[in-house]
């Protein structure tokens, strides 16, 4: 199992529509949605936090908190569940966590996924799939075209971060310690990941960009499109074995 130490953040500016921070209950203060937002940023960002967690980030009351996650909860775009072993260290009872619902997330910026999906079938229908592969891949390389390989694998896994979060991804690092070390890549939203449902060449081609930028093979482990809560690249840090040389001809 992969040991998952702290979070390396990257910060960025993602849109909520208004009904998203509203809520059915939320005071009409505009400073309560301004708080509203960034509960909403963190539970995105996080994957899943508990409310202390949250309190402690935005320097507000715990029953600040609660009142939000709340309201959130109310309307289905939050939700309570338990924290992974991992998540957990100590003695005692671990706090619940907090996460942002599909629901939730379908709220963000899915406004245009109809027209979309209709233009993508069209391309299909008049190019095929390699019309539907090049746009895919040109797509994912006009986001990355000012990240810049280097030797630092991690510094350039937080460069591509950065510019995915730019494009409205909230992409985070993680780095894992173990037999398995490496970097993984966290793309906590995805605003096209309805249409990645019918067209998985999208999915595909961020993942041959980022082994491109990166120099090395790097595995998806997990993608919004499948029902995870982020679409997670693992990006080895430890050099992959090479097979041993074949032996010409047979020893005297």
């Amino acid at each position: 199992m992969l040991d998952r130490p702290r979070q390396l953040r990257h910060t960025g500016v993602v849109e909520f529509p208004p009904e998203v921070v509203r809520g059915q209950d939320a005071a009409p203060a505009s400073q309560d949605g301004h708080t509203r937002t960034a509960i909403i940023r963190l539970l995105l960002e996080s994957g899943s936090i508990t409310a202390s967690a949250i309190g402690d980030r935005l320097g507000i009351s715990a029953a600040g908190v609660r009142r939000h996650l709340d309201a959130l909860i109310d309307v289905g775009d939050a939700e309570s569940v338990a924290a992974a072993t991992w998540q957990h260290s100590g003695r005692g009872r671990p706090a619940r966590r907090y996460r942002l619902t599909a629901g939730g997330r379908a709220k963000l910026d899915h406004a245009y996924d109809d027209l979309a999906a209709a233009a993508m079938r069209q391309l299909r229908e008049i190019g095929g799939d390699e019309a539907i592969r090049t746009f895919a891949r040109r797509r994912i390389d006009t986001i990355l075209a000012g990240v810049t390989a280097g030797e630092d694998t991690v510094a350039t896994a937080g460069r591509v971060a950065g510019a995915l979060t730019d494009a409205g991804y909230a992409t985070t690092t993680t780095p894992v310690t173990g037999p398995l070390s490496g970097v993984q890549i966290c793309q906590h939203h995805c605003p096209v990941s309805h249409v990645a449902e019918e067209f998985p060449e999208l999915c595909e081609a961020e993942r041959e960009a980022f082994a491109e930028i990166l120099g090395t093979h790097v595995q998806r482990l997990a993608t919004i499109v499948n029902g995870d809560f982020a679409c997670t690249t693992h990006v080895p840090l430890t050099p992959q074995p090479t097979p041993a040389p074949h032996q010409q001809g047979a020893s005297l």
